[in-house]
């Protein structure tokens, strides 16, 4: 089970950047990420018509799947996608070869040449920054723009939880294969709601509403509905924090289909999932946030040069905020928790110091729950097995057993500044940054 902030007070303007920081970092940690090719596979257990296709980690897979596509479908045309965790991968392209992260192959030799451009290159989106995301895998999915009798068209769809209702929304829009948040910032009008008891199913008559909203008439109108009271089922039945479809596709042949698919898991459901532990990628998570969560400590990597280890989110809140207004900026959260032993803390001093943009860290723990003394000897093995440690460390101890923990530190003869109120600890910030 993983933990949830629930603090938002700031002493000055810049704090409020540091709290929603963490609170979108975190809400990414509280859930699961899946692949595209791992969402569509779920989907297709609840009867959810999908973009069918194939994952493949090698040139050979792709032209591979290619060949069966177009055995089974007959078209030469086939779609190559790039698997990140991350949404703007068509107009995201690859650093080292300039390529796209979704593209439309006409021709075995386009998969070949796709499928060399995009796997292990670094795939720079809107939502990855600058830094990217490199690509494991691509998709080798059915092109689904075939000749029928009626009109092709893309819609969105998702559902996710509202929390200022406390109930489950489905948004949709007619405005589908495009950023959802540009549709809202031009055409808000276009964008709809329908809310749904969590306690219940999706009725039919708001399925009904969904398809008359998208102006789905005759066949299309009832895949629609079947597509969107499946879609319900899979979001509830998998325990989903979040499902996204864009784009939803009605074919020629008035088919609804989910074209590609966003799917994100809620970690403290996993119990009841077991089996779908195994679709975790920690490829695409950060490395030291997946180290931290071996030792059940609660860490988010930020992109300052003060490296901080607290006990208590509003705390640590407090902390960062401080070490802003001392003229530096927080390298990381980390809350070691009420239970914190030697070992958790010796664990954590490790993760901030593999961070080579920290120049000093700061140790503030307020001992109510968790003993000073503990902290302190995990701060006293953790400088001994590291070695030499060539950086600032400022160690603010308040509470439980804080005067055993002093004198530890203190004759552990280690180069480490004591500080006891909060406002010396910040001048000791300062002067370590400056």
């Amino acid at each position: 089970m993983k933990w949830v902030l629930t603090t938002s007070s700031f002493r000055h303007e810049d704090g409020g950047a540091y709290y929603h920081t963490i609170i979108h970092k975190q809400k990414n940690y509280l859930q699961m990420n899946l692949h595209e090719y791992q969402a569509k596979e779920l989907l297709k257990k609840y009867n959810v018509p999908v973009q069918e296709g194939y994952a493949c980690s090698s040139v050979q897979e792709a032209e591979e799947a290619y060949r069966k596509i177009k055995t089974d479908t007959g078209s030469k045309f086939a779609v190559v996608k790039a698997q990140i965790h991350a949404g703007g991968r068509g107009k995201g392209t690859i650093k080292e070869t300039g390529i796209n992260g979704v593209k439309v192959a006409k021709s075995l030799e386009d998969v070949e040449e796709y499928a060399k451009g995009i796997l292990g290159g670094t795939l720079v989106t809107v939502q990855t920054g600058p830094a990217g995301k490199v690509v494991n895998k691509i998709f080798v999915g059915q092109d689904m723009y075939y000749d029928g009798p009626s009109e092709r068209q893309e819609f969105y769809l998702s559902i996710l939880l509202d929390r200022s209702k406390g109930q489950n929304v489905i948004m949709y829009s007619t405005e589908g294969g495009m950023s959802i948040e540009d549709v809202a910032h031009e055409t808000p009008e276009k964008i709809f709601k329908e809310w749904v008891h969590p306690s219940g199913r999706l009725l039919g008559f708001q399925a009904r509403k969904i398809a008359f909203n998208l102006g789905l008439t005759g066949a299309a109108f009832k895949n629609c509905v079947k597509f969107v009271t499946n879609l319900y089922d899979a979001y509830v039945g998998l325990d989903c924090s979040m499902l996204e479809i864009n784009p939803l596709f009605k074919a020629a042949d008035d088919k609804i289909i989910a074209v590609d698919c966003k799917m994100n898991l809620d970690d403290n459901a996993m119990m009841r999932h077991a089996d779908l532990a195994s679709l975790r990628d920690i490829t695409e998570e950060d490395p030291t946030e997946v180290e931290a969560g071996k030792y059940n400590l609660n860490f988010v990597k930020l992109d300052g040069n003060v490296g901080c280890m607290v006990n208590g989110a509003g705390l640590a809140m407090a902390t960062m905020d401080m070490i802003k207004l001392s003229g530096g900026e927080p390298a990381n959260f980390l809350d070691v928790g009420g239970t914190a032993n030697a070992q958790t803390v010796e664990a954590g001093f490790k993760i901030i110091m593999k961070d080579p943009a920290v120049k000093a860290i700061l140790i503030n723990i307020f001992g109510g729950i968790v003993r000073c003394d503990r902290v302190a000897a995990g701060v006293i093995d953790a400088y001994k097995n590291l070695g030499n440690i060539n950086i600032p460390i400022i160690v603010r101890l308040q509470g439980t057993n804080a005067e055993e923990a002093k004198k530890l530190i203190d004759e552990s003869g280690l180069k480490v500044q004591s500080a006891i109120l909060l406002s010396e600890a910040a001048d000791l910030v300062k002067k370590a940054v400056a």
